[in-house]
Formats: structure tokens, sequence, C-alpha cells
């Protein structure tokens, strides 16, 4: 675990050309129009947090600059101080780690510190049409303020929880995911199916029957795990590396411009992330295709911020 500087100013380096810009699937965006809170044309800013016992967040930063958007770290007591605005950001990003050490259970400090200091910012910034995304350490900050489920408007109330693997110990994998493509999340738009790694100790989704039942209704079960052949992990280890009930890996809220996941996007950021990518790059070279552009995880993210593009 590394620490991030406390510095509320430092930027995300600038990425030049991706050398394996061409080395993943690509994938398409539904047109839409552009709404009161998407900036057709414009830059699209993203709030990356970081904080004490946060440690994604120049990878995270990196991630969305490759997506098309412009990244700044930021710690979170430069927000609760007032030294950065949420308001000149539209994308939020609680990032993965471990934050104030997973004190009280993960994401609880974090959640706690957020909520009490800067709470109101947060639901307006929401409420003001903005997206969130929370990334593993981030999920488990986002269920425990409440911002998801938020069922009927209501990014307050917590209802559902991330608790400790079924299997005891902490996973560092990859697994493949189900995209529910009837869901109305921002970032999985077009997206079927995908592999990303995770890396965690408490990923088990859990809530009371009604809760599931509800998110399933809802159509805010945004990600299963599953199977290699995409079908359902069905709960089986470790395809289903935690536990977690419905094999949910991710949801977002009715509105679907606030989503959490336990897998980790920007950890998928070049295609020589997959430990798979000798043999694949072998096999498409004998087979003549041309490598494909972009990796799921980066189309995940370049989804969100095409979404507030208004493409």
């Amino acid at each position: 675990m590394t620490e991030t500087s406390p510095s509320s100013r430092q930027e995300a380096p600038r990425s030049g050309p991706d050398p394996a810009s061409s080395n993943q699937q690509p994938g398409t965006s539904n047109q839409q129009p552009v709404t009161s809170n998407q900036q057709s044309g414009t830059s699209i800013q993203v709030c990356v947090l970081t904080g004490f016992g946060l440690n994604c967040d120049h990878e995270t930063a990196h991630a969305f600059e490759l997506a098309g958007a412009r990244a700044r770290r930021v710690h979170i007591n430069a927000l609760i101080d007032g030294a950065e605005r949420l308001e000149d950001y539209q994308m939020l990003a609680f990032i993965g780690g471990f934050s104030w050490g997973d004190d009280h259970g993960a994401g609880v400090v974090q959640a706690v510190r957020m909520k009490t200091n800067i709470g109101d910012q947060i639901l307006s910034f929401v409420e003001g049409g903005n997206l969130v995304i929370g990334i593993c350490n981030g999920f488990q900050t986002l269920v425990n303020l409440g911002l998801l489920p938020g069922f009927d408007g209501d990014y307050r109330k917590r209802s559902v929880a991330l608790t400790w693997n079924d299997c005891g110990r902490f996973r560092d994998d990859w697994v493949h995911l189900r995209v529910n493509t009837e869901t109305p999340c921002a970032f999985t738009r077009n997206m079927r199916h995908l592999e990303l790694p995770i890396r965690h100790g408490e990923g088990k989704f859990y809530a009371a029957a009604e809760v599931m039942d509800r998110l399933a209704e809802n159509g805010q079960v945004v990600l299963q795990y599953a199977l290699p052949d995409g079908g359902p992990a069905a709960g089986r280890f470790p395809f289903n590396p935690n536990g977690s009930l419905a094999d949910v890996a991710g949801i977002c809220d009715p509105t679907g411009r606030v989503f959490g996941l336990m897998p980790h996007p920007e950890a998928f950021n070049h295609w020589t992330n997959h430990p798979d990518w000798t043999r694949r790059k072998a096999c498409i070279r004998s087979d003549g295709r041309r490598p494909p552009e972009t990796t799921p995880g980066i189309q995940l993210l370049k989804n969100g911020v095409d979404y507030l593009k208004g493409v």
C-alpha cells in the first residue's frame, strides 16, 4: 500500500500516444441528445480523489486521460477546506486502495469524513446531472455514503453492503463479467462481456432479499461475475471471487449516473496488462486480423466521458 501526496493541485501527467492504441476491443456509444449536464465539444474535467491509504490515483487519472478526459488528482482535504471545488468538475471518481486503513470496515471512515464535511456538496453534484464512479474501495465508500443504490432519489440511506470475501482472504485475480444490456448505466453502453482485474478482501455484495429483488427489477445490477464462456458464475469460486449474492460485481443508481464496481477498469489501461496478452497477440497476428483499438477498461471509462460530451 502506498500513500498519495496531500497536494491538491498536482495534475496527472499528460499521456502521449498509447503504444497499444490499436490493441483492444473498440466500443461504440449510443447517440443521445445533449442535455444540461452534457458538454458537447468540450473537455470533461474529472476529479480523481486522493487521500490517506488510497493508492490508485495515478493509475486512474492516466486511464481517464486515455479515455479522453482531463483528470486532476485532488486530495479529499482540498475539497473539505475549499481549495478545490466540486462544481469545477463533471465527474467524480472514488478510487481504489485502503482508505484510512479500512479501519472500522472498508470505506467507512472515508464515507463518514466526506459525508460530515461535504455531504451536501456531493448531493448537489449528483443532483446537478454529473457522473460519479466508485472503483473497489470507492464502491465501498459509495454504499457507505448511501449514494448507492439511491432508491427513490434517496442518496443518504444505506441499504447494501460490501463485506468480507467468503474465501476468507484477499483476492488478486482477473474475472469475467456479464454486462446487463438493460441497465441505464452511462458507463457500460454497448458492452456485453469483459474481463477486468480484481484486488480486494471485502468485495462480497450483500443486501436483504427485497433490496436484491428491487435492484434486479430496476435494472440497477450492471455487472455480474461470469464464467469464461459468459454464462452465470452462479456463485462458483473462483469465477465469483467473493461470494457476492446474485454474482453482483457492480450496480448503479436509477439514473445510471452513479456507478460502483469492485473490478478495476483503470488497471486494464494497456493490452499488456492482461495476463494472457502474449498468446492473444500471437493469435491475432496468425489470423491476419487488426488488433482492437481500446482496452475494455478504457472503453468503460470512455463511455462515461462520451455521455457527458453528448456523444
